[in-house]
């Protein structure tokens, strides 16, 4: 038979094995690196209101040139721009 040892191998599967031995600790971040500097929201909420002044503006015929689909393109960018840095916002 063979013998058991005083030393205990570490268990790598099961119910009750440490997460650092498993490899799912998460690594800490600093501060600094999660947060959008600040002037990031206001730029997102002004593209935002921009584009939605833009084609409503358009619609109106109020916008010099009466409607013009560079002004839907105009407002519809802007609109985009601002979805992609909602993504990017933390």
């Amino acid at each position: 038979m063979a013998k058991s040892g005083s030393k205990k191998a570490a268990k790598t599967v099961g119910r009750y094995v440490e997460p650092h031995v498993r490899g799912r600790v998460t690594v800490k971040h600093e501060v600094s690196e999660d947060h959008s500097p600040y002037w990031f929201g206001w730029v997102l909420l002004d593209l935002m209101l921009f584009g939605v002044l833009v084609i409503t503006l358009n619609y109106l015929q109020v916008l010099p040139g009466a409607t013009s689909s560079w002004y839907l393109v105009l407002g519809l960018a802007s609109l985009f721009g601002a979805f992609y840095l909602a993504t990017r916002y933390r």
